[in-house]
């Protein structure tokens, strides 16, 4: 009797572990990386997630595009640690990446800006992993962190037309989140409207509410699922291009 409680007790406490140890921080997919050309090595402000000169410059420019983990748009501002695999010519740690832009490569997980992948290489073997063209890699989720910025931005973006259109994209996503939907309150009717993802990161709404703008939003992450609401987080004279700052910290 004994050995049949010690064993079920064994038995329990493997199964309790299994989840811990199956979404463990510390657990690497293997892939493969290359780089696109860029003449200054940064982003690009053409990226399929809508950041414009923000997905240049952001993250010292360490950015990628993605496939598999674009998912429609909402893996746009996830952070990834990659690594490359190739003996003698990678560092050890690798690049932290945030997503800006959607690719496809060589089945490929990442397609790096030419910084980020320089930076998969020892300081004396950058241009031989160049050469390589495509890398054997091994990458996982992290949390985002921004220098001098902990609060979540919602810039309006530049084709809005005030009064008329609006559209947002939220900026300084941190922590291991994701945006999963938009809404806007309608005082008048009392009630959330839906905005849309136009594409990447860009959500909109034809007709937007007059006065300054509460927006809700939706998170899966870190934070685990929940709505989030920003009170008057756009003022009601939005000009286009402007990003104004939240008090919201995502973690």
């Amino acid at each position: 009797m004994g050995f049949f409680l010690n064993y079920h007790y064994y038995l329990l406490s493997v199964l309790l572990l299994l989840p811990a140890l199956s979404y463990s921080e510390d657990t690497f997919t293997c892939s493969r990386a290359t780089y696109y050309g860029s003449p200054d090595c940064l982003g690009t402000p053409s990226g399929a997630c809508g950041y414009g000169e923000f997905g240049r410059t952001v993250n010292d420019a360490n950015v990628a595009g993605v496939s598999r983990l674009w998912k429609n748009g909402t893996g746009c501002g996830g952070c990834y640690q990659v690594r490359c695999t190739v003996p003698k010519l990678c560092t050890d740690y690798g690049v932290n990446i945030v997503v800006t832009d959607y690719g496809e490569g060589d089945h490929t997980d990442f397609i790096l800006s030419p910084s980020a992948y320089s930076r998969l290489g020892r300081p004396d073997t950058a241009d031989e992993l160049f050469a390589y063209g495509v890398v054997d890699v091994e990458f996982r989720r992290i949390s985002c962190k921004f220098k001098g910025y902990k609060n979540l931005m919602f810039k309006v973006h530049e084709h809005s037309r005030f009064p008329h259109y609006l559209a947002i994209i939220l900026l300084y996503q941190a922590g291991q989140n994701e945006i999963l939907a938009v809404e806007i309150w309608q005082e008048d009717c009392k009630e959330w409207r839906g905005m849309r993802r136009a594409y990447g990161a860009v959500w909109d709404m034809p007709n937007p509410p007059y006065g300054s703008i509460t927006l809700r939003f939706q998170v899966s992450g870190s934070m685990g699922m929940t709505w989030i609401v920003a009170n008057n987080a756009i003022p009601g004279d939005w000009k286009a291009g402007v990003a104004y700052e939240s008090d919201i910290q995502l973690t």
